[in-house]
């Protein structure tokens, strides 16, 4: 099961909505570039079917992933003592003595901020992150070795 904020789970609704729009744009090209004649050398048509097949597989993974999303209340985190998906986290590298804030996310946005960033709940970072309390410090598997972070403060 997925875990969406309200928000994430709106975008991800206009962009299905978006895709199924497209349906009948895509259609039309196909019905012109059909009637242009030889299929087999018709570039417009090949392209178009190729569109439509690609949106066509989106909308059905769009779908899927809005039917077994778990949709959970923007900022339920704030001013709690546990990270749930939404919380803002002030970590602390155990190793380096660096700090940062991130925000557990459902889905990573198309424009990070630049203030904090986003961690995917489904990543090692976020899987570590979820339900941890503050104090508490974390093991995170990481490409390079595993990381520690203290969770220092929810925001």
């Amino acid at each position: 099961m997925e875990m969406l904020t309200q928000s994430e789970k709106t975008k991800v609704e206009a962009r299905l909505a978006a895709l199924k729009a497209n349906r009948s744009v895509i259609s039309q090209r196909i019905a012109e570039a059909r009637a242009l004649g030889d299929l087999k050398e018709n570039g417009d048509y090949h392209a178009a079917r190729e569109q439509q097949g690609m949106e066509e597989a989106e909308i059905r993974r769009l779908e899927e992933r809005l039917a077994r999303a778990q949709v959970v209340e923007d900022g339920a985190g704030k001013g709690g003592d546990v990270v749930v998906l939404g919380s803002m986290v002030k970590i602390k590298d155990v190793e380096k003595g660096r700090t940062d804030t991130v925000k557990l996310v459902g889905e990573m946005s198309s424009e990070p901020p630049e203030d904090y960033d986003e961690v995917t709940v489904t990543s090692p970072m976020g899987e570590a992150l979820l339900k941890a309390r503050i104090g508490e410090v974390v093991r995170v598997n990481a490409p390079r070795g595993v990381k520690r972070f203290e969770i220092v403060e929810i925001l």
